[in-house]
């Protein structure tokens, strides 16, 4: 199952904002022993929007979106999602209550009395428009919900509300897709060695093991170990201690100096 992420909203891409959702989703898949695929920055532009949702919504990938459910004009997120899926946007009755609790919550701290026709309510129940056919995820921080359609998962672009609904995804509705959390990868810190000339060795490493991928981070100017790369191994952990034992020989049998191993 591969798992993706967009990051929605021109803030980002403009650097307004400083996305906080990458690190963070990379963390909580971390934690339940799952890994990010891919992730793309995308802006408020609508048709845009479509054409990757509609790709991601193809591929089978289950993903998450943040940002863009909200009801002002630069949030397209509900609209391009429902063009996508081609299905007609309708206000869920759930996201309509719990919207309208939101509503009661904010009068009652106003010391104002909620009116369910007023033009603001009318416009807060937008943000319960969802594709025909969704299904709600919980917001503690507020109640304002976002919305699933199969294994797609779209939440707010606020931190504070976006990461706790992601958790409640992972461990609500994905709890069989959790593997136990042990060692992800293992690696060298390699000296005296160009990546060109280790390149056969890592090939042949991904070709005798199934299932390993080899990567390899070169760095020109590391505070600690200067010039060098870090080769490394993860993937299947069934099979990481032998792919890392192969991948380890081969760079001593080139020549090339092991500064330090580690394990993550």
């Amino acid at each position: 199952m591969n798992i993706g992420l967009f990051i929605i909203g021109d803030e980002i891409l403009s650097g307004k904002r400083q996305d906080k959702h990458l690190s963070k989703v990379i963390e909580l898949l971390g934690a339940r022993g799952l890994s990010l695929a891919w992730a793309k920055y995308l802006g408020d532009d609508r048709e845009h929007l479509i054409r990757e949702y509609r790709a991601a919504f193809d591929s089978g990938d289950l993903f998450f979106s943040c940002g863009g459910i909200g009801a002002t004009p630069d949030d397209h997120t509900r609209q391009a999602a429902a063009a996508a899926l081609g299905r007609p946007l309708e206000l869920h009755p759930e996201a309509a209550d719990l919207i309208w609790q939101r509503v009661q919550q904010m009068a009652a701290e106003q010391g104002t009395t909620p009116e369910r026709d007023h033009p603001d309510t009318r416009r807060r129940m937008e943000m319960g428009v969802f594709p025909q056919g969704a299904a709600i995820i919980p917001n503690p921080y507020n109640k304002i919900p976002g919305f699933s359609v199969g294994r797609a998962y779209f939440v707010p672009g606020f931190p504070v509300m976006a990461h706790p609904m992601i958790e409640w995804v992972l461990d609500h509705l994905h709890a069989d897709l959790h593997r136990e959390v042990g060692t992800r990868e293992r690696s060298l810190i390699v000296q005296g060695a160009m990546e060109a000339s280790l390149t056969p060795l890592m090939e042949r490493v991904e070709s005798d093991f199934p299932g390993i991928k080899v990567f390899s981070l070169p760095s020109v100017d590391h505070p600690q170990w200067g010039r060098h790369i870090e080769l490394g191994v993860k993937g299947d952990p069934a099979a990481m201690d032998a792919a890392y034992a192969a991948l380890r020989t081969g760079v001593v049998q080139f020549g090339a100096v092991i500064s330090t191993e580690l394990v993550r």
